[in-house]
């Protein structure tokens, strides 16, 4: 390193700013069911900051534009994208779970899919909100010990 290199003093993006992010900026340009955002096909200069699923307003969090896939984002938002995703099903499966009955009558837990859950016909922005920020805090609360990382 040289003299002159300042080294970066930020803190690395976690799960649960991502999370936090999400929430926001569904707070801020809504909520949409059924695909990552509305299509815009028939709208010639789509807008940049369009209404998202739980997963796409990840998605902005992470890359500052809609992601229509993980695949298609670099290593590092890849990893930071796909971590997020996975704090927020693991809320999901603590505090959301799906349990279904088989054929047989046996009792199965499932894990919950972001997808699913996002496009139940029930579920609320309101929800979906809350959930991103209580996945948020529930990660924070794994993962820090007052603020600094375990």
């Amino acid at each position: 390193m040289k003299a002159t290199h300042n080294p970066p003093t930020a803190d690395l993006v976690t799960p649960a700013d991502l999370l936090r992010m999400a929430a926001l900026y569904l707070r801020r340009h809504g909520w949409h069911q059924g695909t990552y955002y509305p299509h815009t096909t028939d709208n010639p200069t789509p807008t940049p900051t369009p209404p998202a699923c739980a997963v796409g307003a990840i998605g902005m969090a992470c890359t500052g534009h809609p992601v229509h896939h993980w695949y298609d984002l670099d290593t590092d938002e890849r990893i930071t994208y796909l971590a997020a995703i996975a704090a927020f099903v693991d809320y999901l499966d603590d505090f959301a779970p799906v349990f279904h009955i088989d054929e047989d009558g046996y009792l199965l837990d499932e894990h919950i899919s972001p997808y699913s859950w996002n496009d139940d016909p029930t579920r609320t922005a309101e929800q979906v909100i809350t959930a991103l920020e209580n996945a948020a805090e529930e990660w924070d609360r794994l993962h820090t010990d007052g603020g600094a990382t375990r």
